[in-house]
């Protein structure tokens, strides 16, 4: 055994990934390519540099990152915005999925691997990417923009969409060919999504019963060995470890120990999820690129041309202005994990090995020029949409506004105060004489409650 040489090569790796990360950040590139990067450099196929690393030595941990992924997904995933605003969600969010999938399986069938390959392609191009998306929302500080609501609503709608895809596709990579027996196992899978969909919006206060200690490492063992377990569980039931991990982590984000669990599991989300997207880069090969490029290159102009498209149509159905809608659509261009989760379970049923390159690539692509685009896109909305809502002038509250300048105008000149038109039982409910000082503090307090906004991350 060379453990040495492995960790001291795997040590290098994670420092090379910082320095590769700390210079993305620069241009605002997210981790997920520069891992990727990082593990096509050290891959087995390539002759970069003498730092050449099997995949399957962090094969395990992979997998962990992928379970890590999904829980920390089913953990965000806010119910009262996808329950309270089902029927605009699906109406915007559902008419965009259906368009995605549709150009995606055209694509697959065009590029002509097979129907179950084709089915896999619809799913890397139909679903953006979460963390992604996130992280952007966050570092451009456009959480408070008025588009960004309908991208969040639309992200709680895929996370739904990525849930019930993976059962399907379970189901399908599975290689059943009796309809019966694919029924049945349909069956299945659907009864786990909605037992645990069902538990997650009515069983969250039994559920943080069970979970409740105070110690904080048995806490943490506790979810993890849950997040572990139930994605064995879904690998059983035909549903895939990644669903199975998404679906506890969607019960246990109804729990009210969320935000305790999401300071333990973010950080765990990060290493493993490295690890993750490392491997996967570990298992590329340069030389395989040429026989995908023409399809991931079409893919990738399809990708930004129907998403720039689809951004209008959701500012239209949710009274947006064009501009808004641009930013909506450049940011929901970011593909990342899902993409990378499907051709790993795709290649691992046996499917045509050239989606590994295909997801590979076509990942590197969106997650370079998606940024690129969400950073530049108000700029571009306001050079392409130049035209600008006129701002209706309430004449009523104008003429009050002008009364109250000349008010306060005329005290602090000494003067006695104009005349004003506003009622006078108004005027006789405001103080006169000195004010207690005590008074006036608990009415200033009292006057400057804000409401607390949620970060829409957790």
């Amino acid at each position: 055994m060379h453990v040495a040489e492995d960790l001291l090569v795997l040590g290098v790796l994670f420092v090379i990934a910082y320095v590769l990360g700390r210079l993305g950040k620069l241009i605002g590139l997210p981790a997920i390519p520069i891992y990727m990067l990082v593990g096509l450099i050290a891959s087995p196929h390539t002759s970069m540099v003498p730092l050449n690393f099997e995949a399957a030595d962090v094969e395990l941990i992979a997998v962990f990152g992928l379970i890590m992924l999904l829980f920390n997904l089913g953990l965000e995933f806010d119910q009262d915005e996808f329950y309270g605003n089902a029927g605009k969600l699906f109406i915007s969010g559902g008419t965009r999925l259906v368009i995605n999938l549709g150009v995606g399986f055209a694509l697959g069938l065009w590029i002509g691997w097979g129907t179950r390959e084709a089915l896999i392609i619809a799913g890397m191009t139909a679903a953006s990417s979460s963390a992604i998306i996130t992280k952007l929302l966050i570092e451009l500080r456009r959480l408070a923009n008025r588009e960004t609501p309908t991208i969040l609503g639309i992200m709680v709608l895929e996370d739904v969409f990525i849930a019930i895809y993976l059962a399907i596709v379970g189901v399908v990579l599975s290689g059943t060919t009796d309809v019966w027996a694919i029924i049945g196992q349909l069956a299945v899978s659907f009864a786990f999504l909605i037992a645990m969909f069902a538990l997650a919006r009515w069983g969250g206060k039994v559920v943080s019963r069970l979970v409740n200690t105070r110690d904080d490492e048995l806490f943490t063992i506790l979810f993890f060995g849950l997040a572990v377990a139930f994605g064995g569980i879904g690998e059983l039931l035909g549903v895939s470890d990644a669903i199975g991990a998404f679906l506890i982590g969607l019960v246990l984000g109804a729990t009210r120990f969320k935000a305790r669990i999401e300071q333990f599991a973010l950080p765990l989300r990060d290493v493993f999820g490295a690890f993750f997207f490392l491997n996967f880069g570990l298992a590329l090969d340069i030389s395989t690129f040429g026989s995908v490029l023409v399809p991931v290159t079409v893919a990738v102009v399809l990708t930004i041309v129907v998403n720039t498209l689809g951004g209008q149509l959701i500012a239209w159905q949710n009274k947006l202005t064009q501009a808004e809608g641009l930013n909506a659509s450049a940011m929901l261009q970011n593909r990342g994990e899902f993409a990378l989760i499907l051709a790993t379970l795709a290649v691992g049923a046996g499917l045509d090995s050239r989606l590994t390159p295909f997801a590979g690539l076509y990942v590197l692509f969106m997650a370079i020029v998606g940024p690129i685009l969400a950073v530049n896109s108000e700029k571009m909305g306001s050079f392409f949409f130049r035209t600008r809502r006129a701002v209706a002038v309430d004449p009523e509250r104008e003429r009050m506004r002008a009364e109250e300048i000349a008010l306060v105008e005329a005290v602090m000149a000494g003067n006695e105060p104009p005349e004003s038109s506003i009622p006078d039982d108004i005027v006789e409910s405001y103080p006169t004489g000195p004010i207690d000082p005590v008074e006036q503090q608990a009415a200033e307090q009292s006057d400057a409650q804000y409401e607390r906004r949620r970060d829409p991350e957790y």
